[in-house]
């Protein structure tokens, strides 16, 4: 593993809705083996917080427990769900991210599409196992084996659904991102269904790029691993060049 310089940038990583940590096993690794300090967030109610309601100031102090972990800004990602609360997280806290990816998360939370989104979780929350079967199907058949392995090795949070989108329709990303003057990257892949509204997405940056993942659906991470770390290691790399600079102005 390479050592960690001065001026590197922490990283911390949100996963997404159902999932946990586990989903950012191939990341963690990479990005470790480049030298980077890595934290990954269990939200309310999902992983090793199984079981704990989910609320907008819970999940977002949850982010702020890992970055907490850290004596300086980070570069803060989250993909879905967790790309969601972390732009909520730095528009609240600018101070401590010093760059956002948000990934899988480029179409507003709310409206008519996320209510049939929330009755389809009801349904199927009714079935006799809550639809443990069904995720489980879905993941093994839409994920590469290995992610399907990353996703399934934190638990399934299945109880959190409803609850989760009911409280993410609250949110107001557009206004999170004008609100943040950070650079930001938002990470899509071609594919992903929760693209709808990235131009808006992208207008509403201060200071944004765009980055689409060839090939890739909405669980960019885990389809195409390599190209969306990439995505991850030049933000760092970016991040840390400016660390570097600031470090040395503030020494002359």
């Amino acid at each position: 593993m390479a050592s960690m310089s001065d001026d590197a940038i922490p990283i911390v990583l949100v996963h997404g809705i159902r999932t946990s940590a586990s989903m950012w096993r191939f990341q963690s690794e990479a990005l470790r083996s480049d030298g980077y300090e890595v934290q990954t967030v269990d939200l309310p109610g999902h992983g090793a917080r199984m079981g704990e309601p989910f609320t907008v100031d819970g999940a977002v102090g949850a982010i702020d427990d890992r970055i907490a972990a850290f004596d300086r800004p980070v570069l803060l990602v989250g993909l879905s769900l967790g790309g969601y609360y972390a732009i909520e997280y730095a528009s609240r806290h600018p101070e401590r991210v010093a760059g956002l990816v948000a990934a899988g998360c480029s179409t507003v939370p709310y409206g008519p599409p996320l209510e049939v989104y929330r009755s389809l979780a009801r349904g199927i929350r009714r079935l006799p196992d809550h639809g443990m079967w069904l995720h489980t199907a879905f993941v093994r058949r839409l994920l590469p084996p290995q992610g399907a392995i990353d996703v399934l090795a934190g638990g399934v949070a299945l109880d959190v659904m409803d609850a989760g989108l009911r409280a993410t329709s609250t949110l107001n990303p557009l206004a999170g991102l004008s609100a943040y003057d950070g650079p930001v990257w938002l990470v899509n892949g071609q594919f992903d269904h929760f693209r709808a509204d990235e131009r808006r997405f992208l207008a509403a940056c201060r200071d944004g790029r765009l980055v689409i993942v060839p090939g890739a659906t909405h669980l960019a991470s885990l389809v195409r691993p390599m190209p969306f770390t990439d995505a991850l290691r030049r933000a760092a790399a970016e991040l840390s060049a400016r660390r570097s600079v600031s470090i040395a102005r503030r020494a002359k």
